[in-house]
């Protein structure tokens, strides 16, 4: 198939631009942006993208878990699109650049074929997803996930926040759940840009990232129960202390990460204890654990080891538990043509490219059950994301969309 000129590149300082103004929506209190799903600010983003994708002349689709699906027609109207995008949504402290650069490098990806007046035989797609962060509604990537067939629809519409709010009613509320059946829509192929989040391309001095494999992920939430008693008057002999419990479960998730060296990390990220007050033992502790690693063995041994020794840690305190998997996706393979297109493309522009795994879920990862998927990296300074303070610089974020536009419009096949 032909591929683009080496000389053919985005417009770098119009991708800038797009970024900066979309990092005026929901900003965070740290030079971030607190743009979280299906909230007001949420809804704001998504017109604003909606605006750029009909002044670039695409129509929009809109299904009803909220995923947008703006199209760029092709000269052949039975030829499945190529679809490529990324996620608006952010972590309640996120920075400007995580899931946005995929969306907008796809936004740009159709400036650039418009102003060389470029034709692909098949459509091209930008895809926003709805709730890849998973934050507020857990889990994470819950809509390409209910669009791959791995979650049903109801349940995620029953996905329920700190607040008790359910997904499905923020969604109608903010104006943006669609009509269109999820999951009806078929690909040629998918392409996901993204910030690394992690060193290793900045510190290895590469421009590109071309991912191979994703990590799979066990999300466990873990509830222990005890009981709340005044921590001046209470012996510590008679204490039923859950957040004992849950700092012991910290250090077993350590250790358990620890002894699967390498290929293998473990946390745990989000935690409350109850009733969070200052002269008060806690009575209740809730708290999820993060296992990962791209080898299906490792990861399902984390879970299983965390499973049978928790349940004694909790019994020697005389704690009550329960442990809910949260979250799980299989370690994912990336399709080797979609992949060979990506480090073509690097090639093709000269950019210093190496092959790197996912260390993060991403929504391509799902899409990847679907169509034949690939995904594209760019650094990030200090490997720092999920922080107000992630930042990348514009030459990354061009060099990154350059590829992204070279694999795809290859795989979409110009027509002369």
């Amino acid at each position: 198939m032909a591929a683009p000129g080496e000389n053919l590149k985005i417009n770098g300082a119009r991708l800038w631009d797009s970024l900066m103004e979309m990092a005026k929506i929901g900003p965070g209190v740290a030079g971030g942006n607190n743009r979280q799903t299906v909230t007001d600010d949420d809804a704001k983003g998504r017109t604003l993208f909606q605006e750029w994708c009909t002044a670039a002349g695409c129509s929009m689709g809109l299904d009803q878990m909220g995923n947008m699906f703006a199209r760029r027609e092709g000269t052949d109207p039975d030829a499945l699109p190529v679809y490529v995008g990324s996620h608006l949504d952010t972590q309640p402290t996120g920075g400007k650049y995580d899931g946005v650069l995929g969306v907008l490098g796809g936004l740009e990806l159709i400036r650039t074929l418009n102003d060389l007046d470029i034709k692909t035989k098949h459509p091209i797609v930008v895809t926003n997803w709805t709730n890849e962060e998973g934050t507020r509604f857990a889990p994470a990537m819950l809509a390409s996930g209910v669009f791959a067939g791995m979650h049903e629809q109801d349940w995620a519409y029953d996905r329920v926040d700190a607040d008790g709010k359910r997904f499905g009613d923020e969604l109608a509320r903010i104006g943006w759940k669609g009509e269109e059946e999820v999951g009806a829509r078929k690909m040629h192929a998918f392409f996901e840009l993204h910030i690394e989040q992690g060193p290793i391309l900045e510190a290895e001095g590469r421009d590109i990232g071309v991912v191979t494999h994703g990590q799979g992920l066990w999300w466990l939430e873990v509830t222990l129960t005890g009981k709340d008693a005044h921590t001046g008057s209470t012996p510590m002999n008679m204490r039923v202390n859950a957040g004992l419990g849950m700092a012991r479960i910290t250090e077993l998730v350590h250790t358990i990460a620890m002894d699967n060296q390498p290929g293998a990390v473990g946390a745990i990220g989000q935690a409350n204890v109850y009733p969070n007050s200052r002269n008060v033992i806690p009575g209740k502790a809730v708290f999820t654990i993060d296992f990962r690693s791209p080898d299906q063995d490792k990861l399902d041994a984390m879970k299983a080891r965390l499973e049978a020794e928790a349940p004694k840690i909790a019994e020697e305190l005389g704690l009550g538990i329960a442990i809910e998997a949260v979250g799980h996706f299989d370690p994912v393979t990336f399709d080797d043509g979609c992949v060979s297109a990506v480090r073509r493309a690097a090639e093709r522009l000269g950019y210093s490219h190496m092959d790197i795994i996912s260390g993060a879920g991403h929504d391509a990862c799902w899409i990847n059950r679907v169509a034949p998927t690939a995904m594209i990296m760019c650094p990030c300074v200090d490997g720092l994301s999920h922080n107000e303070a992630e930042d990348i610089s514009p030459e990354w974020a061009a060099a990154g969309a350059d590829v992204l536009f070279h694999a795809v419009v290859e795989t979409a096949e110009i027509v002369v």
